[in-house]
């Protein structure tokens, strides 16, 4: 298949630029007023003040939800105002509690593993956030955020990256925008963007997607950008903040058993438990022990051997497809169980009611019901979706 990549927005378009504070964001708002693009800063507020979360202590942002936000907002503020360019900050509380926060606390209680960043993105930074801006009647003609990734549109109708798939002559062909993997393999973010849909990556652009985060930081600080000495973006929440995350509801004990159900311990709650988990489990043994399984029905969590964590296949649902377009019939390709796996090889079939099975070359380790396994053919994004079982 050929590729098309998609271009910078042109001169004298008008571009929202989703802004954290951080280094990325930052330059590409500079690169793009650059261009000669009308640039506009935006960024979400996402903190309602409703926990009991402590602010940093040094000035650097600690998370990416909690109390700190205003020391980003701030810095975006006068970053914007010292180059001429509009900011406006836009409420997602709501949203954001609502499509991130409590679906993060629901699924860790249901004996699941969530990944925050990838609910995020289409319900929040690419939704809420935007429809808040155009709804102060603002409009603009792209956003961009300084996420590494590339979009990319096929030459060919998408149908042909399938080899059994049939082309209906009187069909219209297929070439929605699509996410690939960025230059710098070790910054990667396509993973985090799986569930973005086709229709709403027409309108996006990442700037970055050439380039390595070393060259980034390099033509920051060519740029005297005060972002270039920031620390980089930090986890959803800090360790220490889970506890306060989840004291909304009381944490309910349990048994820790093994394979054969024998009681090993005690645990605190389900909900700080995941697949494959060694440390914190609080119980003895003359092997290593890992979470292989966690039961919210018996509320037990199940612990085993290292190779008794191996996968041969999974089950997932809630796909977003590129283009919209839901495979028919089994194909190989690579996937991603998790951001820092390797992709592994697989074959990847449709089974009922929009669930697909995947089955691996080579079994896999914790899979993880929760989690994304993304799809990829050619290192583009074909689909993304939802861990629900893993096969042993």
């Amino acid at each position: 298949m050929n590729w098309l990549d998609l271009q910078l927005p042109e001169k004298g378009s008008v571009v929202a630029v989703g802004m954290s504070g951080g280094v990325d964001s930052t330059l590409v708002a500079m690169l793009l007023k650059e261009h000669g693009c009308h640039v506009i800063g935006v960024t979400m507020s996402s903190w309602a003040n409703d926990m009991d979360l402590p602010p940093s202590a040094d000035g650097i942002r600690s998370s990416c939800y909690g109390p700190d936000e205003i020391i980003d907002i701030n810095q975006c503020k006068a970053f914007c105002e010292a180059n001429g360019i509009e900011h406006h900050v836009i409420d997602v509380q709501e949203a954001y509690h609502r499509e991130v926060l409590e679906y993060f606390k629901s699924e860790y209680r249901n004996g699941r593993t969530p990944n925050p960043c990838v609910r995020c993105n289409p319900t929040v930074k690419f939704g809420a956030m935007l429809d808040g801006l155009r709804a102060k009647g603002v409009n603009f003609d792209y956003f961009c955020t300084g996420h590494y990734a590339r979009l990319v549109r096929p030459e060919q109708d998408l149908r042909a990256l399938y080899s059994d798939e049939k082309i209906p002559e009187v069909e219209q062909n297929l070439h929605p925008v699509m996410i690939a993997c960025s230059a710098d393999v070790t910054k990667d973010q396509a993973y985090f963007l799986c569930r973005l849909p086709s229709d709403v990556l027409e309108k996006v652009r990442f700037p970055l997607a050439s380039y390595t985060k070393k060259q980034v930081f390099q033509m920051a600080q060519e740029r005297k950008l005060d972002a270039a000495s920031r620390a980089e973006s930090q986890d959803f929440i800090p360790e220490e903040y889970f506890n306060v995350v989840f004291s909304d509801k009381e944490s309910i004990p349990g048994d820790i058993v093994d394979l054969t159900g024998k009681k090993l311990g005690v645990h605190r709650g389900i909900e700080h438990y995941t697949i494959g988990q060694r440390r914190g489990l609080g119980v003895s043994s003359s092997r290593p022990l890992y979470v292989h399984s966690i039961h919210p029905a018996t509320n037990t969590v199940v612990l085993a051997g290292n190779d008794d964590l191996l996968c041969s296949a999974l089950i997932a649902d809630d796909w977003v497809w590129a283009g919209d377009y839901k495979p028919q019939n089994p194909f190989k390709a690579l996937v991603k169980i998790r951001l820092a796996s390797k992709p592994s090889s697989a074959v990847i079939e449709p089974v009922e009611n929009g669930k697909y099975k995947v089955t691996f070359d080579i079994p896999q380790r914790a899979v993880a019901p929760g989690q994304a396994v993304v799809v990829y053919l050619e290192g583009v994004i074909v689909g993304g979706g939802i861990i629900s079982q893993g096969i042993e």
